[in-house]
């Protein structure tokens, strides 16, 4: 069902932005501090799963090629450049690496990692339209830069396909030496930088143009707060707020200097968790519920 991934037809991009804003807000904010193994476990296995759900299985590839890199130099840069610690696992050129360095350098990598995770599977929700709607009109010059940042990475990667193609056209990339090969490839980077640029000051003359950010200017959104916003925002303030306070009264947290203390478990830890849990997986519920509905009526039909 989630092959090719949802993307922009996802039923939870359909909510008001601001309701879209909200959840990210209370999920990547919770994730940063969410240190402790199970809280991290589940954050990790959520933002996974929900990018599968919003773009197909190419996001297992793209989040193993572009994560466990970072994953790597973070758990190793921790380990033996971090001395701190009391476990003694051995010493490198006098220097002693610690069991606590090792693992708090995996759970700094996971929290990372999944952070990036999160803000990937914002770009896809949060469109242009959606940041030009929550702030045109209190912040108009940090509405047009939000818009324009997120969709970047996007663009460029549009835009460098494009010229790459444009290139091979013109029978540019046919020489296998490496020198040429990266001096072709500097040279399409420069291209994509001038072009980018250039794009860019025109979308600015052009809203400027428009009036945009002036006084008194109308503005046009088909967005409403309909009664399934309410619901869902109700969800994500209760489930959200209950994760944050457990954030707060420490059930997320684990120390692990100088030595791994373990949280003890608790009724309230176990409640944390399950609105933790459930705020998580608010939208990939949205989006199954409706993929399994919309199948449905279609095969009524």
């Amino acid at each position: 069902m989630f092959k090719e991934g949802l993307g922009e037809t996802s039923k939870f991009s359909e909510y008001h932005p601001t309701v879209n804003l909200i959840y990210f807000v209370f999920v990547i904010g919770i994730t940063m501090f969410a240190t402790s193994p199970v809280f991290l476990a589940v954050t990790f296995f959520c933002a996974w799963f929900y990018s599968v759900i919003l773009r197909g299985y190419k996001a297992i590839k793209m989040n193993i090629v572009f994560m466990l890199p970072i994953f790597a130099v973070m758990v190793f840069v921790n380990t033996f450049f971090n001395h701190n610690g009391e476990t003694i696992l051995f010493y490198l050129n006098k220097a002693p690496i610690t069991k606590e360095a090792l693992v708090f350098g995996v759970a700094a990598a996971i929290v990372l990692t999944s952070v990036i995770i999160w803000f990937m599977c914002f770009n896809v929700i949060m469109s242009a339209d959606k940041f030009i709607f929550l702030f045109g009109r209190a912040a108009p010059i940090l509405g047009l830069l939000l818009s324009m940042t997120f969709r970047f990475i996007k663009l460029l990667k549009v835009r460098f396909r494009e010229i790459s193609e444009g290139q091979k056209c013109l029978g540019k990339e046919g020489n296998k030496r490496i020198l040429s090969r990266i001096r072709q490839l500097l040279k399409e980077v420069s291209i994509l930088i001038s072009w980018s640029l250039e794009a860019s000051i025109e979308t600015a003359d052009s809203m400027e143009a428009r009036g945009y950010g002036l006084k008194g200017r109308t503005f046009f959104h088909i967005y409403k707060f309909t009664g399934r916003d309410l619901k869902m925002m109700i969800l994500i303030l209760i489930s959200g707020g209950i994760s944050a306070l457990g954030c707060i009264m420490k059930e997320m947290t684990m120390y692990y200097y100088p030595v791994l203390d373990f949280p003890e478990e608790s009724w309230l830890t176990a409640v944390v968790l399950t609105f933790y849990g459930i705020l998580l997986l608010l939208p990939a519920i949205s989006d199954i519920y409706g993929e399994l509905k919309w199948e449905r009526l279609n095969s009524e039909m």
